[in-house]
């Protein structure tokens, strides 16, 4: 079939999705001699509304993975999205553990939209709550595969009428629960309502109010966080002084597990 425009669309907090799928489309693009457009759908305002999608278009679509799921308070505005009949790659991003059911789930999503999920990808980047976990990824192992996968899912988009629901690994809808962060006892661990805090070394210059991807900062006190956080570390990593972190003891827990037992180089696994 004839391609007409590739897109790369994402939720990306710290930038290793946004990299990973504009990568992705970038290549299908030149593939099919198509032009490529983005929509990153990141902050509050764009997931008010999402592009007009086309039979004739390709759509390189990403979320990173919140506890081996899609993040669920995308869901919502993600059952919004209309595909418009177009091909769809799903692209899940995480951090070095494991993407457990998003890579379906993300399918599932997509073809409920009317998107054709033909291709599918679960690739690592540097995980959102630390610096030492997947750290530099995607590197450049992971982005020649990445640049690889793109031609072969432009060449195979190419050369179909009518591809059929790509098959991935993960447990069928309704899926496994969401991973559940346990301590030494075996206890679960709750961080949902944990959030940020400031340091002294803030200066109020707004960086992290603007790049919340839950538009949760207050503007005039970016000390206050008065809605809800997701631990998307988008604040954290983006902030100019540093000044944002997190101290929570069993947040701080959970990263220090994760960094022990998921030290090793996970790979990306790629469906075509």
């Amino acid at each position: 079939m004839k391609i007409t425009k590739v897109w790369a669309v994402y939720f990306s907090g710290t930038g290793t999705t946004k990299k990973l799928v504009e990568a992705l489309a970038d290549t299908a693009a030149v593939e099919l001699g198509a032009p490529s457009a983005v929509h990153d759908f990141s902050l509050p305002e764009a997931r008010e509304r999402f592009p007009v999608f086309q039979a004739d278009h390709l759509v390189f679509f990403g979320t990173p993975v919140y506890a081996g799921r899609v993040p669920n308070l995308l869901l919502k505005p993600l059952a919004a999205v209309r595909g418009g009949n177009a091909a769809a790659v799903p692209v899940a991003l995480f951090g070095n553990r494991a993407y457990d059911d998003a890579l379906i789930e993300l399918r599932d999503i997509l073809a409920a939209c009317g998107f054709r999920p033909f291709a599918a990808g679960a690739f690592v980047g540097e995980h959102s709550f630390s610096t030492t976990l997947g750290r530099g990824r995607p590197d450049g192992a992971d982005m020649a595969l990445a640049q690889d996968f793109a031609r072969k899912a432009a060449r195979k988009i190419a050369a179909a009428e009518s591809p059929g629901l790509i098959t991935v690994k993960g447990t069928p809808a309704p899926y496994r629960g969401y991973y559940q962060p346990r301590d030494r006892q075996g206890n679960p661990i709750d961080i949902r309502k944990v959030k940020p805090e400031t340091s002294d070394g803030c200066t109020n210059c707004k960086v992290c109010a603007e790049i919340c991807t839950m538009g949760s900062i207050n503007r005039d006190n970016v000390r206050d966080i008065p809605g809800i956080c997701i631990k998307c570390c988008a604040c954290v990593k983006g902030c100019p002084r540093g000044a944002k972190f997190f101290s929570d003891k069993n947040f701080l827990y959970h990263q220090h597990e994760l960094e022990a037992q998921f030290s090793r180089r996970a790979e990306p696994e790629v469906f075509l």
